[in-house]
């Protein structure tokens, strides 16, 4: 009989692609590991796995029984969510979010969640949209904070808020800081953007798409910190989005610059398993990033008000 647990190996074994690191991941040796994997082989009666020196590649039938096994594992654990959870936000929850999210709403989040729900133990995942979505279908993490959409037929989403982008450049830049720009104002050539995987570079290669066929500065970077410092020291210029902005902290050598209506931007929102039980507690921590992020701009707004 095929066990959850030799579904478990497997689905670990297709993820590290090598038994020492699968069965680390499992908390096991590697021999017993290889046995079961083994014996799930000859409950199933294909070959899984094609074993290399120092290396493993699954076969066709082996990845596509990791792959529903991926999907097996997650309804197990959301069958244990769905006996455990009684409470709204209580005892553990695994979090997911985008490394141009992370930074600037965690810290305004995490103190209401914890005088709200005291019994919360949260854990944060920070990573691309891509990897997150996919440990959100294995069900490694619970929920996901992320640009709209998120792509798959299984999620159900939850919009939080919508996030203008506004223009970074050098303060010395001749651009009137009061003045609306639009697209045509933006220099691509000097334009800098993150590496590639983050979804902020896809939605500012988007917007800035023009049949000049102008080509973004030859610079990447993997943090929006990296990205201002390079602007703030006259390398170029970048799209950031509003959330990541504090009118308290901002640099005097970075000018801030908006666009015509419509401003471009992107919707965040939250993201889970249509299959999981535990709706409420996502519905719940909706309300709270949605209230703490309408204080922080109400803030921010009058804060740039008085400067």
């Amino acid at each position: 009989m095929i066990t959850l647990r030799q579904l478990r190996y497997l689905s670990s074994l297709a993820r590290h692609r090598h038994f020492g690191r699968a069965a680390d991941d499992c908390a096991v040796t590697q021999p017993a590991l290889s046995m079961q994997v083994r014996e799930l082989e000859r409950e199933i009666g294909a070959e899984l796995v094609e074993r290399r020196p120092g290396d493993i590649v699954l076969t066709e039938i082996g990845a596509e029984v990791a792959r529903r096994a991926e999907h097996i594992l997650a309804s197990t654990r959301d069958l244990v969510d769905f006996a455990r959870h009684r409470e709204v936000l209580a005892g553990p929850l695994k979090l997911g979010i985008i490394p141009t999210l992370a930074p600037y709403i965690l810290p305004r989040v995490l103190p209401h969640l914890q005088r709200q729900y005291r019994q919360l133990r949260l854990e944060v995942r920070e990573t691309q949209t891509t990897v997150l979505l996919d440990e959100l279908a294995n069900g490694s993490l619970d929920v996901v904070m992320l640009a709209l959409p998120a792509e798959g037929a299984d999620v159900e989403t939850l919009p939080l808020f919508d996030d203008a982008f506004l223009l970074a450049v050098p303060a010395d830049d001749p651009l009137p800081p009061r003045a609306r720009i639009g697209v045509g104002d933006v220099d691509q050539r000097r334009l800098i953007l993150l590496e590639e995987g983050h979804c902020l570079r896809d939605q500012a290669l988007a917007f800035c798409a023009t049949r000049r066929g102008d080509q973004p500065a030859g610079l990447g970077a993997t943090s929006l910190s990296t990205v201002m410092q390079m602007v703030a020291n006259g390398y170029g210029v970048t799209l950031v989005p509003e959330v990541a902005i504090d009118a308290k902290m901002q640099d005097p050598r970075v000018k801030l610059l908006r666009f015509r209506d419509p401003e471009p931007g992107r919707s965040v929102g939250l993201a889970w398993r249509k299959t999981s039980p535990r709706a409420r507690d996502f519905e719940a921590l909706g309300e709270v990033m949605i209230a703490a992020h309408a204080r922080d701009q109400a803030a921010d707004v009058k804060a740039r008000s008085r400067a």
